[in-house]
């Protein structure tokens, strides 16, 4: 008796976008941090259970692009297609040219764009369309002043709808931007123990 056929679509199927591996995401990293670790500020990738605490604070079912900053090899990004975000929504900002050309490959339909988060509202002037629902940020904010992290989370609110959340990740114990303050609010996640090293989210809004 013959063996039934596979179809044709299965034969020729190709996955969507490469796929992450964790060790070689890791090797990557390490050799960007020791280049610049002003600039990575981390040896090695936000942990699965870190980027998904991230990505649960933005509700896919509201309108307009969802910012990411510093998305790195993409761990976060990930978080946020498994979270119901469209990849066409996705706009990643990233001053790392090797991580740049490495999320064009895993998220095709992306817009990834190369330049410094710091300058946001020039970076991104061209390319929102309208106001964004979120802004996701692994940038290691306690690099810069604190006058320029507040600068940053100020322009980075003019680029989104009242009260959409800011989000940021810190290894630190205290918060990377300050929880008290007339113009915004600052909420917390429970620290994600399972991370290496332990890291807090913090969620910042302006009404």
């Amino acid at each position: 008796m013959p063996l039934p056929r596979r179809s044709s679509a299965k034969a020729i199927a190709v996955p969507l976008r490469e796929q992450r591996d964790p060790l070689e995401d890791e090797a990557r990293f390490l050799r960007s941090w020791l280049e610049r670790p002003l600039v990575t500020g981390a040896v090695t990738p936000s942990g699965r259970l870190l980027a998904r605490t991230m990505a649960s604070y933005v509700d896919p079912r509201l309108t307009g692009p969802v910012i990411e900053l510093g998305p790195g090899t993409g761990p976060v990004t990930d978080a946020l297609v498994r979270r119901g975000i469209a990849q066409e929504r996705l706009v990643l900002l990233e001053y790392n040219p090797d991580f740049c050309e490495l999320l064009r490959r895993r998220f095709p339909r992306a817009t990834v764009l190369r330049g410094d988060a710091y300058d946001i509202q020039h970076a991104l002037r061209d390319v929102l369309g309208g106001p964004a629902c979120a802004t996701i940020s692994s940038l290691p904010l306690f690099t810069k002043p604190l006058e320029q992290r507040l600068d940053l989370l100020r322009a980075a609110h003019d680029l989104m709808h009242a009260n959409a959340p800011f989000v940021q990740f810190t290894y630190a114990v205290v918060p990377p931007i300050p929880a008290n303050s007339a113009t915004y609010t600052a909420s917390r996640s429970n620290k994600v123990w399972l991370n290496l090293p332990p890291a807090r989210v913090w969620v910042y809004r302006r009404p």
